[in-house]
């Protein structure tokens, strides 16, 4: 799959998918550790509002550990959409390549997230109708992140900014703790997400470079509410220092 693939398949699976889950995914962690000491940090968000920061640290020549957190407060007439989303998590990372420039990551980790969900119905502009639905989750995740320094180079301005890519297959299942209606406690529901991820690094200097997320969001299971309706469209910044 070439890099303009990369590019059309996530923006495609995007639009394809309705946004109606009590599940809002954030930016997984794609950190390229290379060696012990290394610290990478970064800050993304989508068009909706969703912040996500992401933090890593290798604590060995293969070993990181990982915390990453999101946010979300979306307002709008119809639907307000509010959530949260703290994980911890750590594995493995090694490099290879003929000049160790190409990264494997290996990790695994445990989450807990929020969602609180108001929909609205308007009849000449009339509410008619109000409902709130308020849901806890827990979250385990296992994600595979293949990433390369290798650099192609985008002229912008005179300028040269070098650019590399990376993919994250990441699965998660999340399940509620609690779940309610209206303040009326709802049977729980629980699901198996596939997140295929790409994002594209465009270097600002040294250590700071520009990352483009985008993924799908896939569900294994058949869910009302728990459902794969909320995709990743992001920009952010990221920070890699100590690295090799």
């Amino acid at each position: 799959m070439n890099k303009y693939l990369r590019l059309a398949f996530p923006v495609l699976m995007l639009f394809a998918s309705s946004c109606s889950s009590v599940y809002m995914p954030n930016v997984p962690n794609t950190p390229m550790l290379s060696k012990q000491g290394e610290f990478s940090g970064g800050g993304h968000i989508s068009l909706k509002g969703n912040a996500s920061i992401n933090g890593a640290y290798a604590v060995s020549d293969h070993i990181g550990v990982l915390f990453s957190g999101s946010t979300m407060s979306n307002e709008r007439k119809s639907k307000d959409f509010g959530h949260k989303l703290i994980e911890i998590g750590g594995g493995y990372f090694d490099t290879f390549g003929p000049d160790n420039n190409r990264i494997i990551e290996i990790y695994g980790g445990v989450g807990k997230g929020w969602s609180d969900i108001t929909f609205r119905d308007y009849k000449d502009d009339v509410l008619i109708s109000n409902q709130v639905q308020e849901v806890d989750y827990r979250k385990a995740f296992l994600q595979v992140n293949y990433s390369s320094k290798r650099k192609n180079n985008l002229r912008l301005f005179g300028t040269d900014f070098p650019i590399n890519y990376g993919t994250a297959l990441r699965i998660s299942h999340i399940t509620m703790d609690r779940f309610f209606i209206n303040n009326v406690v709802q049977p729980k529901e629980d699901n198996i997400f596939f997140e295929p991820i790409f994002f594209t690094r465009m270097g600002l200097s040294k250590n700071i470079q520009l990352q483009y997320t985008t993924s799908s969001n896939i569900g294994l299971k058949s869910r009302k509410y728990m459902s794969a309706g909320n995709s990743i469209f992001t920009i952010g910044v990221v920070v890699n220092v100590g690295g090799k």
